[in-house]
């Protein structure tokens, strides 16, 4: 199975520039999931970091992992559209290799643990093949707040009384 980038605005509430997958090309139910991101001399980080040697920043390679996570387990919960899956921990990161304009990050996530509202994984990105970045994430599921609804412009049930 494989998501485009409609299917992964559904499932995730990021959106640019802090949307960093462009494509789910690999995806087991619960289990598994290869993503891609296709990193351009656009991405607005590459102005300050570093303007004569431009590299996508640490961070946000972990946070495409995290995304990439999330996807996993949102789409495991029926009621999304009211929940959220927010990053809660990193575990043994290591940055192998610098990620740099014109390459394609292959993250390739692999589910350690997973219950209704938590999730560890076991999170690699790849760039030809080569690994440059792997972590054990943790993720939980929680309510969407109205904060979120002015972000998402989705409107929030009204609680039954």
């Amino acid at each position: 199975m494989t998501f485009d980038i409609q299917e992964i605005l559904g499932l995730l509430p990021h959106r640019y520039p802090f949307l960093l997958i462009d494509r789910v090309v690999e995806f087991e139910r619960g289990k598994r999931l290869v993503a891609i991101k296709n990193v351009t001399m656009n991405e607005p980080y590459f102005q300050g970091h570093f303007p004569d040697y431009p590299i996508m920043p640490g961070v946000l390679v972990i946070e495409a992992m995290a995304q990439a996570g999330a996807i996993i387990m949102m789409n495991e919960i029926p009621d999304r559209h009211k929940k959220l899956a927010v990053f809660t921990g990193i575990e043994r990161a290591k940055f192998r290799r610098p990620v740099t304009p014109g390459d394609q990050l292959r993250i390739e996530v692999d589910v350690l643990a997973f219950k209704s509202r938590l999730g560890r994984m076991q999170a690699n990105a790849f760039v030809e093949g080569k690994l440059a970045c792997q972590a054990i994430l943790t993720c939980s599921i929680v309510n969407r707040t109205p904060q979120t609804e002015a972000v998402t412009g989705e409107a929030q049930p009204e609680a039954a009384e």
